[in-house]
Formats: C-alpha cells, structure tokens, sequence
C-alpha cells in the first residue's frame, strides 16, 4: 500500500511550455531520479513515463494531459504533464485548473515561443505560482542568457535566476546555484543528475555575481523587512531568501528560473527541492469557493474537517476496465467505498476502488487528503467538468475554461451500416476531450466533427478507430453559403388546381426589396379591401419562407429581404391555406429571379500571432487565400496579423500555418459576417451544387 501523504506533503504541479521544449523529457528524469520508476524512457522511443498512449508513441508528442508521482523530502508531488501543441490546449487548462503551481519549461536553443506565452497566460488567470526552467542546456546553440532574456522580456521583471549554468552544449557541465553560492559539477556518466561541490569557475564568478545580486535585490524588494535588512548591508540567509521567493511566487510578483537537461538529468535535483520549498502546499492556496444548490456563494477550507468536494478534470477509456474519472480533492477527505453527490447531473456516486495515478499505473489507497489527486473506476454518470462533494448541499466547484473549438472536418462512416456505431464512438471521444464535438448538421447534410487544430481532429479519428472500432472517411465541410437580392422586384404567384370535386386555388402578387446586411427577412401585409381573406395572409408568408430557404441560385437560404404582399385574389370555395402556401412560394421564385440574386459567403476575422521573421510568408498566404489584412500589430518579438478571409479558404488552414512558421504560429478565428462572393467564384459553387443535386438524386 503506497504511503498516504496528508495535505501539507503534497505538491500539484503542472507542467507547461511549448510543444518540443522538454517537458514530457523533464518529467521522465523527475520521477526517475526521484525513483517512482526504475528506467529512463524517451519520448523518440516510444517509452517515455508520460507517453504512453498508441497515437502519443506513434506521433513522438504528448497528447493528454499525464500525472505521474515524484517523492522528495518526504513530500509527494503530483506531476500533471501537459501537451505542448496547442491543438491540445484544453489538456493544458485541465491541468492549470487542478495545479497549485507551474514549472513552465522554455527551450535554451527556441527560447520563449508561442505555446509557452498562452500557457503561461493560462496559469496567470488562474493566479497559481510560476517557476522557469530553461531545458536542453547540453544542445548545441544553447544559450541560457538568450532565452532568460527573452523570458524576462515577456513576463516581466519578476523573473529571476537562481541558478547560473557553467558552459552550455556538448560544454554544459555545471550550475551555480544562487540561493547557497555552491558550483554543482555534473558526475560523468551518471544519468541521475548526481554532482559534486566544487570552487565557482572563474570565467562565471562575476556573471555569478551580477545575478546574486539582481536575485537578493529582487526578494527583499517583496518585504519590508527584507528590503531593510538588505539596505543596512546584513547579509540574508537561505532561509530567510527562500521564505520571501516564495512570498514573491505566491503573490505573482517573483518568477524563479533554473536551467539542465531533462535528458541528462543535469539540473533535475535542484528542480525538484525547490518544488517542495517553494510551491504551496494545498492548503496555502486560501479558501476554495463553491456554490451549493441554491446559488449561494460558500466558501471552504482545504482541509480534512471539511465537507468534501472534488473536481473531475479528465476522463479516459481503458479496455476491460472502462471509464476512468481523475479527480482533484479540494476539500475534505475521499473515502473509498464512500457515497457522494454530482450536483452537476443530480445524481450520486459510489467511489469505489480509488487509486493514486502514475502514468499509465494506479495504486489502490483507502483514502485521499484534502489537495490529492486520485482516479476511480466505472462511475455511472459523471463527466469531465463535474463536481463530486458530501453534505447534502449540492455544493459545486467552478469548471474548466475550455478553449473554443473552431477547426472543423465532415466526416462519414467508411463502412455502410455504422452510423449508430460512429454515433456512440463520436460521443464516447467528446467524453474524453470535451474540446472535440461532433454533431449532424442538416443544412450542409453531413456530420461535422470540430476540434482545436487539425492534428488534433486527425488525432481523434486514430482513436475512432483504435479505441472503438470505426473507420471513417473525412472531407472538407460544405460552407453554409447564404443567397441575397440586391434590387427591388414584384410579380405574381398563381396557383390553380382543378382534379374534379374541389379544386385548389391561390392567387397573391408580391413585392421584394433588399434589406441591409444581417437585418433579416420581414413580411409585410398591404392587403386592402379583402382581396386575400385575412386567414390566409400567414399562408403566404410561409410559403415565401419555405422557397427562401431552398434559395434561388444554389439551393441556399435566401437572407436579409423583405416581402410586401400588395394585391391578389381568391375563390370562395376552391381557396385554402395550403392553395395560398404554394402561391406565396411560386410567387417568391418568380420575383426573387428578378430581383438580381446574389450569393454571400462566411468571412471570417482571423488574428495570427507568429515571430516577426515569419510575417512575409504569412501575409502573402493570406492574400491568395482572398484575405484583406485590417491591420499588424507588435507585441515584442511577436507580431499579430489581423485579416478578414472567406471560410471558404480556411481549409487545413492550422497545418499550413504550422509549415509557413515552423511550428511557431498561432491563430484564431471568429465569424465576421457574410459578404458577395466575387463572380469567378460564384460559377464554381452554382456547378459545384448542381453536381451534388444530380449526385443525390441518383
């Protein structure tokens, strides 16, 4: 049975950066040296603690969000590895969500890149502590310096070494360690990150200094009386440092910066004590905030004698044992075996069987303290996102702040006859990722799967297929076109119908004006002297609804106009509301042919974040893919294209985004409005609808 820590033992740690900066390498040598696994893995082979899933083994990245457990200084820390691809960001706000402090890891050859500015952005909102480790130091151009610089450049001030690395590259052998003044010299050959104490080298002895001093005068600027001592010239201890950086940390005012190898281990040591000295412990992050069943604002303490409550950050498929639920205890203790409530779905739970995750292996514990994290088995009906608490009070924590999925994909079933199957497995993956949806859309006639980037939608159709069996066929989603007027026009629908017995007949003249963008459709009754009864005025206009929505160009809904029905005629026993419903529409394909329709398509306003070196091909992409550039902004060594382009010409627009910049481009998109498609264009979409029209009717 595995040691059972109570709160003050415990540290959540999330593990953040951009994808390629070592983090999934960082936490392998964490929890190796710690000895919570007995091998080092590697990610380029597949055996990496923290990748261990099939897709994350076949793509070489991290995928999901991993907790794996290092013991140190009799203190357990919860490591919560994160995927550093931004198609995967809802893993990363997962993790933040459950952390209580941030090691955000920055490579020393890429420096600070996209990823890590939204991840470190992420763990702000959540106001959790940040400590930086600049990786890969043993990489050839490494450059501590450079990348310290461009961390500072970016998040401020607060950012200061306390650590001073001795050579760099295949030279890398050393640190300096700021808080006691020791040289740290790397034992040869040990994959441990062992080291010896030996003198400062003198070619770093006053880069040693300079910093020392930036370090010391950052801290004591944190307290007063830490400030006073220092200005009177005392000379401050380690413990009083560390005491006042972590004031710092927890007030977002201080942001320590180390530096190794995660591969070599180098560094790894000094990592790992300062997680236990310097991130808060669960129960000093201040009181947790609820709500219980009434709306009522509660608050609690993170403490054992309190009601509990526990968060569901993630939920995964294992086979033969099924769902599992991961869950962060906030408050309170989590019993096995104990019953609890989910407010969230008005049900309750038996938790049964909790275990303590480690990557891909759990161990089974009688209970969790306030702070831990555990995973159970088999719940009947909780979700990533739900709240699990005791007392009666329906009491809920706050959720995850998803990221919004904009990047979509139609899909089909490979095989006819597994369109149930697909069903079942599309919402068996959003379970898993609730970034990723999937639903039928009826106006564009196929199911559209939408996802974070298209590396993550491909991701999720390897699962499909692995996990659940099917296999589907991916296309381009049909854009939702819309068709317009763009003068006024007027005409007669007509409708008479004589089959013996009585007949039908409908008779109404319509006019039709154009109406400014996004005003919509109105319908106008300028009937005088009953010459269409009164009782059959909202026939017409439904009939004129109907024909709109089948379009008049391309079989798309017809937008922004109005209809005036001004004259018409009846007869006293052949009319009906069904008569004058099928002039209403006649009438309107009549007219609306006459009044010059147009199509409109989607524009979107995208906003493109990349490196100032990448801004050329980036805006020459833009303009062949018909975009019209509003505007460049700076924002360090960072630019932001913003730019107004068809959705038509978005299509795998993430993937090229990625080649363009080398993986270092950012973009969002939001929808602008709808404007003219341009003539050339408009011929291609017409042919393009009436081939999918033959198509369907055969």
């Amino acid at each position: 049975m595995p040691v059972e820590y109570r709160s003050p033992d415990i540290r959540n740690i999330v593990i953040l950066g951009h994808g390629g900066s070592g983090k999934t390498t960082l936490t392998d040598a964490l929890c190796y040296i710690s000895g919570s696994t007995s091998r080092r893995g590697q990610v380029e082979s597949g055996t990496a603690h923290t990748d261990f899933t099939q897709e994350e083994i076949d793509h070489g990245i991290s995928i999901n969000l991993t907790v794996a457990r290092a013991e140190w200084l009799e203190t357990k820390l919860n490591l919560i590895d994160t995927p550093g691809y931004l198609d995967f960001f809802g893993e990363v706000e997962a993790g933040v969500r459950v952390a209580d402090g941030a090691l955000v890891v920055v490579g020393a050859t890429s420096g600070v890149e996209v990823g890590t500015e939204r991840c470190w952005r992420a763990a702000e909102r959540r106001g959790i502590p940040r400590m930086v480790f600049i990786s890969m130091m043993d990489r050839e151009n490494a450059s501590f310096d450079k990348a310290f610089q461009q961390v500072r450049d970016t998040f401020g001030k607060g950012a200061i070494p306390v650590e001073v690395p001795i050579g760099s590259g295949e030279n890398f052998s050393g640190i300096v360690n700021l808080f006691s003044g020791h040289a740290h010299h790397y034992r040869p050959g040990s994959d441990k990150g062992e080291y010896d104490h030996v003198e400062i080298p003198d070619e770093v002895a006053a880069t040693v200094d300079s910093y020392r001093e930036q370090l010391i005068e950052s801290i004591a600027a944190t307290d007063d009386e830490l400030l006073e001592a220092y200005l009177e010239g005392e000379e401050l201890d380690r413990d009083r440092v560390l005491a006042g950086m972590k004031l710092g940390m927890m007030r977002g005012e201080l942001f320590p910066v180390f530096c190794g190898s995660g591969a070599s281990g180098k560094g790894a040591r000094a990592v790992l004590k300062k997680l236990v000295e310097l991130m808060p412990d669960p129960t000093e992050i201040g009181v947790v905030e609820a709500e219980d069943s009434r709306g009522n604002a509660v608050e609690l303490e993170p403490a054992d004698a309190s009601l509990m409550t526990a968060l569901v950050f993630k939920t995964t498929q294992e086979p033969r044992v099924g769902e599992l639920s991961f869950f962060r205890v906030f408050t309170g203790v989590a019993e096995s075996g104990a019953t609890v409530d989910n407010p969230s779905r008005g049900t309750n739970e038996r938790i049964s069987h909790i275990g303590i995750p480690d990557a891909a292996t759990r161990d089974e514990v009688d209970r969790l303290h306030a702070g831990d994290i555990g995973v159970v088995a088999k719940l009947k009906n909780t979700h990533t996102g739900d709240t699990l608490s005791t007392g009666g009070k329906g009491l809920t924590l706050p959720g995850i702040s998803w990221p919004k999925a904009d990047i979509s994909i139609a899909l089909r079933p490979a095989s006819r006859g597994e369109e149930d199957k697909l069903s079942n497995g599309l919402s068996k993956l959003h379970e898993e990722d609730p970034t990723f949806s999937a639903s039928f859309e009826p106006e564009l006639g196929q199911t559209i799967a939408r996802g974070l980037g298209e590396l993550h939608l491909n991701i999720a159709m390897e699962r499909l297929s692995r996990k659940y069996g099917v296999k589907v066929d991916t296309e381009p989603p049909r854009i939702p076109y819309r068709e317009t007027i763009t003068k006024s026009a007027d005409g007669q629908g007509r409708y008479k119908k004589q089959t013996g017995g009585r007949g039908q007949f409908g008779d109404c003249w319509l006019r039709i004006r154009p109406r400014s963008r996004g005003e919509g459709y109105e319908f106008i009754n300028k009937i005088v002297g009953g010459s269409i009864p009164g009782k059959f005025i909202p026939a017409v206009d439904k009939g004129v609804k109907e024909a709109s929505e089948r379009g008049v160009i391309a079989g798309y809904p017809v937008v922004d106009f109005e209809v005036e029905c001004y004259d018409g005629s009846y007869h006293s026993v052949d009319s009906s509301e069904n008569a004058f419903k099928v002039a209403g529409s006649m009438a309107f394909r009549k007219v609306a042919q006459q009044a010059r329709p147009i199509l409109l398509e989607p524009i979107m306003t995208v906003t493109v974040r990349v490196p100032e070196d990448y801004m050329g091909e980036v805006i020459g992409d833009l303009n062949q893919r018909r975009g019209r550039i509003l505007g460049m902004d700076a924002d360090g060594h960072w630019q932001e294209v913003k730019a107004q382009v068809p959705l038509a010409e978005l299509y795998k627009y993430s993937t090229a985004l990625r080649s363009l910049t080398q993986g270092k481009g950012l973009h969002s998109r939001e929808l602008h409005g709808y404007e003219p498609v341009p003539n050339d264009v408009t011929a291609k979409i017409v042919a393009d609808a009436q081939a999918r029209k033959e198509e369907e009717g055969h």
